[in-house]
């Protein structure tokens, strides 16, 4: 059962920390989106250069997340969630600062390898999250955290837009002023949500990337839902690895264009997820609702890299908003499968599979990218690596079908 606080006021703080530190995290990561491939650029003078290190630094993001969400997920199974989260908001604030001072492509490195690591609380707030919420109301609560996040999209990179008009630098400022309100915030409001009696001894065999990885071979299903999420956050990736070089090569936009976009998916996401996925899951079950936001998804997706004017790829984002339906019903099918002592170590093993997709990924569609645009590319097709994502969705959409989607109305 999910541990009791002493009164509904402290409930109600730490929800409202975990939907809060979500939306002030993303805005953190998402402030930096529009003008992190942009300052590259500056640094190497190639549009085609910049998509390939820009893979390349969210591919190290990616690589840190893999190492580290493990053995952040374990510390919080034993120690707690409360001082994982705080110490990880406190670290993600100092890196901005670091990268906001950054005088070359070495120390932007270097700072992607810091908020590799601290960004991986993500995995210590969806714990949180199943400790105080019964399974089956897990998919909503995670519907909530994902609208949380998504609120956080939509102001990030809206803002980090209008600040790179600015300076590129003046993103990263703001991200290390929200990072560190975030801690403080946390260091009065939240309580601890993982009762002692609950807690799990830290072992390095399990905190390990790899050996994490055996909880999700414990279970045919889980192993299946684990295959879903890798794929899901391979096909992501597209966004953080061209995405604004892309739209910049082929429709002409800038930050503050891009910025506006983004918030516009932000928006989308955060309906979806807030909004819709409660009903739909009431309706159809998790199993099949998380199918139809993957199909839609790829739909969308393919639609643009097919688009040939900016216009139509805006249009595009409708049909790819149900993209949303698919991660808070993951998340509760897979957390429905393990004990409660065992869900930071899901989050964490969870984190490392996305961040295996995150390592190959941006790596994958950088170079597809690299190669599709310019004078010296070998097949001048823009939009070359949107339709490789919506294949890649697409064939998620199927292994969630045939892991759960016939038995999506049960819970074990």
């Amino acid at each position: 059962m999910p541990l009791t606080f002493p009164n509904v006021f402290h409930r109600r703080a730490a929800v409202g920390f975990i939907l809060v530190t979500a939306a002030l995290d993303i805005v953190a990561l998402g402030i930096i989106i529009p003008v992190l491939p942009k300052l590259i650029e500056q640094f190497v003078g190639s549009n085609a250069q910049a998509g390939v290190l820009n893979g390349l630094f969210v591919a190290l993001w990616a690589l840190m997340q893999f190492v580290a969400s493990p053995v952040i997920g374990s510390l919080s199974d034993r120690y707690g969630r409360r001082p994982v989260l705080l110490l990880s908001s406190l670290g993600l604030a100092a890196d901005y600062v670091l990268m906001a001072l950054a005088p070359n492509l070495w120390w932007l490195a270097v700072g992607r390898l810091i908020a590799g690591i601290t960004t991986s609380s993500f995995t210590t707030a969806f714990a949180y999250m199943a400790d105080i919420t019964p399974p089956e109301k897990r998919a909503r609560v995670y519907g909530l955290v994902g609208a949380a996040f998504s609120a956080g999209f939509v102001a990030g990179p809206l803002l980090g837009g209008l600040l790179g008009e600015w300076s590129p630098r003046a993103p990263f400022w703001a991200a290390a002023a929200l990072g560190g309100l975030t801690f403080l915030y946390g260091l009065f409001v939240l309580p601890e949500s993982l009762a002692p009696d609950k807690r799990m001894p830290f072992s390095w065999k399990r905190a390990n990337p790899f050996g994490a990885l055996t909880l999700l071979r414990s279970h045919r299903e889980l192993s299946g839902l684990a295959g879903v999420n890798f794929l899901l956050h391979f096909a992501h990736h597209l966004f953080s690895a061209v995405f604004v070089l892309y739209a910049g090569y082929r429709y002409g936009w800038g930050a503050a264009q891009v910025g506006g976009l983004l918030a516009f998916v932000g928006i989308l996401d955060m309906l979806t997820q807030g909004v819709i996925v409660g009903p739909v899951v009431k309706r159809l079950g998790d199993g099949r609702t998380m199918v139809l936001g993957l199909a839609g998804g790829a739909v969308g997706i393919a639609c643009m890299g097919l688009a040939p004017t900016g216009w139509l790829f805006v249009a595009a984002m409708l049909p790819n908003g149900m993209w949303g339906l698919a991660m808070p019903t993951l998340q509760s099918l897979m957390t429905q499968r393990v004990s409660e002592s065992e869900q930071g170590q899901l989050q964490g093993a969870n984190n490392s599979v996305a961040s295996i997709a995150g390592v190959l990924s941006p790596l994958f569609f950088g170079g597809v990218y690299s190669v599709s645009v310019g004078e010296a590319a070998w097949v001048h097709m823009p939009g070359l690596a949107f339709l490789l994502a919506a294949v890649v969705l697409a064939s998620a959409a199927l292994l969630g079908w045939r892991t759960s989607g016939r038995g999506a109305r049960h819970h074990p």
